[in-house]
């Protein structure tokens, strides 16, 4: 019964009511109160994610955190697709490109900069982001690269045939990840304090259960939301003369803001191996785990998706995860990788805004 009472359990069930009312598509103040529930249903899903990763222990709770964003941006992507139809066929690639820059610049950048700015200098096991990094790289290069290069098809698609090998490609990559994350080199991406932090807090069983169902809550609401609330942002993008593309940063931004909360809130405690073990992690679920999905979905409603980058884009891509690549060679970290990482995103934004 005290479960009910928290803002956790309480804040899914109003956004829920109010979904159900209709009240969001006809007056401007439901819409806003909805963008609050929404925000507020995206913490409490990762609240009930940090409490089920609780008793499964680490590195599984990042593996568990990062999965539920995916699950919400996959939703997302996938429910926004099939209503926009071929003028959503860039939305994937957007919100993919989006979510991978704010992840690489935004959160490892801040993890970065307050870390150093607090600590000086942060420790952390190279080889598990060597590991993420060489992962990360062969699934954006095979994503989001090469299909501006490939001749079967016209544009910066990929043929049925390449989406199938590009998608299992994916789902294989971050399949060996995970089977390094978690067993057989488990051990780099351990640190004493999160081993400890596990086993201090304990949760039961109807606590475990309960956590489960309104994560589900959750995760529905925020998908249900998100797609009723995106053509009034669009029009407020739109609106201010902004690119349409701003969109999709907007949808990943929101969906990001959580794990990005948790990851800076872990490099403040010094604990920069749980913030890379999100960020990271999370990037890799980002793009391996929507590939496919959207993949499946583009072929059951005969869709084209739009894949490629542009070169300005693929530009960028390359500083990013170059940089961090750097930043994250020696094991250790300060103020100046944060920094040159946050100027980075700041470029992304700008030329976005002033392409």
């Amino acid at each position: 019964m005290r479960l009910l009472l928290q803002w956790t359990a309480i804040t899914p069930i109003l956004a829920w009511a109010l979904f159900f009312t209709g009240l969001v598509y006809d007056s401007s103040i439901f819409q806003i109160i909805a963008s609050v529930l929404l925000i507020g249903s995206v913490m409490s899903a990762v609240h009930h994610s940090e409490v089920i990763a609780h008793r499964v222990g680490e590195p599984y709770g990042t593996i568990i955190l990062a999965v539920a964003i995916t699950v919400i941006e996959v939703s997302i992507i996938i429910s926004l697709m099939v209503a926009g139809g071929d003028e959503a066929a860039s939305l994937a690639r957007d919100t993919i490109f989006s979510a991978t820059m704010l992840i690489l610049n935004g959160i490892v950048g801040l993890c970065l900069f307050l870390g150093g700015l607090k600590f000086r200098e942060q420790i952390f096991t190279k080889h598990s982001a060597t590991i993420a990094l060489v992962s990360l790289i062969a699934i954006v290069i095979l994503t989001l690269v090469f299909p501006t290069f490939t001749t079967s098809v016209q544009g910066p698609y990929y043929s049925t045939p390449q989406l199938v090998f590009v998608s299992i490609a994916c789902l294989v990559i971050y399949s060996f990840f995970l089977l390094a994350q978690t067993r057989r080199h488990r051990e780099y991406f351990l640190t004493e304090e999160g081993t400890d932090d596990a086993h201090a807090i304990v949760v039961s069983g109807k606590k475990l259960i309960a956590s489960l169902v309104f994560l589900l809550l959750s995760l529905g609401i925020v998908v249900l939301l998100a797609k009723t609330l995106s053509p009034t942002i669009e029009k407020i993008v739109i609106g201010y003369n902004l690119p349409k593309t701003l969109v999709g940063v907007i949808i990943a931004a929101v969906i990001l803001l959580p794990e990005g909360i948790a990851a800076i809130n872990a490099a403040k405690k010094n604990k920069l191996q749980t913030s890379l073990n999100l960020a990271l992690g999370s990037a890799l679920a980002s793009i391996g785990l929507t590939i496919p999905c959207v993949s499946i979905v583009s072929t059951l409603y005969d869709m084209n998706i739009i894949l490629g980058l542009d070169i300005k884009s693929m530009i960028l891509l390359g500083l990013s995860v170059f940089t961090v690549m750097l930043s994250l060679a020696s094991g250790r970290t300060n103020i100046v990788y944060g920094a040159v990482l946050l100027v980075n995103l700041a470029a992304f934004i700008f030329l976005i805004i002033h392409p």
